[in-house]
């Protein structure tokens, strides 16, 4: 069975193709720049080469009929016609509360997810475009939607509730939802199969590093809290959205720089975090270069990242009453060694211990990397959301 994963952004595309017998990734990918100049489709090859075709797409449908030509095309492809792929499943970023699962995408879904627009007014439109799409381009392939939001749907009241008066979340569904649920189920899974460990009986937190971030705190093989609320914005300090705010300072800004709510929005989403506190970059490589180099707001940027995480975990060791296992993950989780040790530096005293050489080996690969004597065990687990997307698909495609 073949199955094309999209992940469709603002002018973004990444694409993977699966063979689900043999979980091979048959293509993969990405559009770029999508309704801007210089847009293009970059992949890479079995040799390691890659390879980057521009042209002029000026919208999703576009994008999407481009990478469908190169996955049949006699030079690249992989496929003589698109029969051969049997559905196409889609990260969509926000379900609300309204699906607490995948689902096969119909009418009446799309409708529900049209509805859900205003929750993520940035993410939704786009991965609706990609199934709108694949419709106009594919007929009737079957579609499955994956839902970052559908894992942290079993969060308790307590847990997601806000306080503010309850008839804000009546009128306007106002509550913690949470994000990265994909990878956040993925990793705890995956972590639990390497360990040889029931999943359902682990207290795990699970910490998702990368240009966005964020924590959850799993019991029961449920997730009963996590670091991101109604909007991607809280939780962690991020590559270029602040995290945790004061709400009061919110206000505070506005008057004082006398702009308005989109103004105050990207300042929030894309001119904070490690960027705005080091104003050298979002990228933890560039970050850590100012660092070696001395720079004193690089070294506080990264000093407030670490902090915030480390905070997450202590927080989450409570409401779990303790941890058994601490995962890493995300582009900043797996390769970035000296995060891992700031976040379990001086965390013997809750049982977490890490295996200093250990950890400074591992870059990207699945790894224990707590000392022996631990009473945590800490991984390091890559995420798969693209595989966990089309693990869904399957399932629910052969229902």
């Amino acid at each position: 069975m073949k199955i094309l994963v999209l992940n469709c952004g603002s002018s973004s595309i990444k694409y993977k193709l699966f063979e689900m017998e043999s979980k091979e990734v048959l293509a993969q990918g990405g559009v770029e720049k999508i309704g801007l100049k210089g847009s293009f489709l970059k992949f890479p090859l079995a040799n390691g080469d890659k390879v980057v075709l521009e042209g002029e797409i000026l919208e999703h449908q576009a994008g999407i009929e481009y990478i469908l030509g190169v996955l049949m095309s006699e030079k690249y492809g992989c496929i003589k016609s698109l029969d051969e792929i049997d559905a196409v499943g889609h990260r969509v970023v926000h379900g609300g509360e309204e699906f607490n699962s995948s689902v096969y995408i119909t009418d009446e879904v799309i409708k529900k997810m049209e509805e859900c627009i205003e929750l993520a007014p940035l993410h939704n439109p786009p991965n609706l475009a990609g199934i709108y799409a694949v419709r106009e381009l594919m007929g009737d392939v079957p579609q499955v939607g994956v839902f970052d939001t559908a894992y942290h749907q079993t969060m308790p009241p307590k847990a997601y509730m806000y306080g503010l008066p309850y008839s804000l979340y009546e009128k306007y569904a106002i509550r913690r939802y949470g994000f990265h649920g994909t990878s956040h189920r993925y990793v705890s899974r995956k972590g639990c199969d390497i360990l040889g460990v029931p999943y359902e009986k682990q207290r795990i937190i699970t910490a998702h590093i990368g240009n966005g971030g964020s924590l959850a705190a799993i019991y029961g093989g449920k997730s009963i809290d996590t670091s991101m609320g109604m909007t991607p914005v809280e939780g962690l300090i991020m590559g270029t959205r602040s995290g945790d705010v004061d709400a009061g300072i919110v206000s505070f800004i506005m008057e004082k720089e006398n702009i308005g709510t989109q103004a105050i929005s990207t300042l929030v989403n894309k001119h904070s975090g490690l960027l705005g506190v080091s104003g050298v970059s979002s990228d933890m490589r560039e970050l850590r270069e100012a660092m070696n180099a001395g720079n004193e707001r690089a070294i506080l940027a990264f000093d407030m990242f670490v902090h915030r995480i480390k905070k997450y975990v202590g927080s989450y060791a409570a409401v779990l009453g303790g941890v058994d296992i601490l995962m890493f993950t995300g582009g900043i989780g797996e390769n970035a060694s000296q995060v891992r040790e700031g976040v379990c530096n001086d965390m013997e005293y809750m049982g977490i211990k890490l295996d200093l050489d250990k950890n400074n080996e591992i870059h990207g690969d699945e790894a224990v990397i707590s000392a022996p004597d631990s009473k945590v065990t800490v991984m390091v687990v890559p995420t798969d959301e693209e595989y966990m997307i089309a693990s869904d698909t399957m399932e629910i495609v052969n229902r």
